[in-house]
């Protein structure tokens, strides 16, 4: 009796022994919604450690991504809403999503190609952003989940697009790896010349999304120099460097110990909402930033074969959008789009982004994450 009593003990001890944090998980069935003659949909991906990315193709949009902390702790980091409606609905439309034909700006909706003026919307007054009023954040993509932990998304951008030449075949395939690691790999080809810059666009709180704002997440980023920008966050045209400013993140820095400088550039952009170009990795991709949050221990590490990234810390996030049950805090979130510099088709200077018939567009970008202990 004795022993069985002692057996007993030992079991309720264990059952309330604290057991680790799941991901919580969308229904895939609930999500589906008519739109634009198509049929939004969400699909799964797991990796073999527990990792768990959510995918609408409305967007392309990564709707929830579930990583482990340093007690194995699961927690959703990024952004986002659980239904097709709050997508549709909200104002904050780059949550999670594939951005196109160009990521970034061009300044006051215009650019010069083969001595013709091509005419963008203004969307992000006085100038062109993301692609326009109608980007790929916006289209429902054809999709095919490839296995487990691979899906692929396809569009076509058709000739005259948010006033873009050319048909643009776009493939885009999302690949949750065992490695921890969310690859989003892109590919365009063309029958007309045309700007392309592809890039991907979660919101990251590696707390937990909506788990208070980022400012204590220490940030690394591999940039001896920056594009500086005027007054409407369009660049110069300088390469500066970064030595003895806000944006020398060449050793890691916590993302708010200079929120408050009075450098002209941090006022231009309500903080960080700037391009930096990355030191180019002698082979191999560029190895292109660091962030850990010392909490949880959560780390992301960043990879991309592009000369730049754009880190937006949330300057114009509201601190009133509610999601997934949570209210997301003023910088509760931050941004690192792998992408050639902004304005490029209008700055001969900065590395091409024209993408010309018989050319095939190849973009890669790595979100590796781990953890402290």
């Amino acid at each position: 009796m004795k022993n069985y009593l002692s057996i007993l003990f030992m079991l309720m001890i264990i059952s309330c022994a604290k057991q680790p944090v799941q991901p919580v998980l969308v229904d895939e069935a609930t999500f589906k919604k008519e739109h634009d003659g198509k049929t939004i949909e969400l699909f799964t991906l797991k990796n073999t450690n527990g990792m768990v990315a959510q995918i609408t193709n409305y967007g392309g949009k990564i709707i929830n991504l579930w990583t482990p902390d340093k007690n194995g702790d699961f927690a959703d980091i990024v952004a986002g809403y659980n239904t097709p409606d709050e997508y549709l609905n909200t104002s904050e439309i780059y949550y999670g999503t594939l951005i196109g034909r160009y990521g970034n700006r061009i300044a006051k909706g215009q650019f010069t190609l083969n001595d013709t003026v091509y005419t963008l919307a203004t969307n992000n007054f006085p100038n062109h952003l993301h692609g326009g009023v109608k980007g790929f954040n916006n289209v429902v993509w054809d999709a095919k989940k490839i296995d487990d932990q691979t899906l692929e998304l396809t569009y076509l951008s058709v000739d005259g697009e948010e006033g873009y030449p050319g048909n643009l075949n776009v493939r885009v395939v999302y690949t949750l790896t065992n490695d921890n690691e969310l690859k989003t790999e892109y590919w365009a080809t063309t029958d007309k010349s045309t700007p392309v810059n592809l890039t991907q666009h979660s919101f990251f709180n590696l707390k937990g999304a909506g788990n208070g704002d980022v400012n204590e997440h220490v940030m690394q980023i591999m940039a001896d120099n920056y594009t500086p920008v005027d007054s409407t966050l369009i660049p110069t045209g300088e390469i500066a460097p970064v030595d003895g400013t806000p944006f020398d993140f060449r050793t890691p820095v916590a993302i708010g110990e200079r929120l408050n400088s009075d450098h002209i550039q941090m006022k231009y952009g309500g903080g960080y909402d700037h391009n930096w170009v990355l030191n180019k990795a002698e082979s191999g991709l560029n190895y292109a930033a660091k962030v850990v949050e010392p909490t949880s221990g959560r780390i992301m590490e960043v990879y991309t074969n592009e000369p730049g990234i754009q880190f937006y810390g949330g300057n114009f996030m509201t601190g009133k959008d509610v999601g997934k049950g949570k209210t997301y805090a003023y910088r509760g979130a931050f941004c690192l789009e792998t992408q050639h510099f902004p304005d490029s088709p209008n700055k001969p200077e900065f590395p091409s982004t024209i993408l010309n018939p018989g050319q095939e567009y190849y973009s890669i970008c790595i979100y590796k994450f781990g953890v402290e202990k």
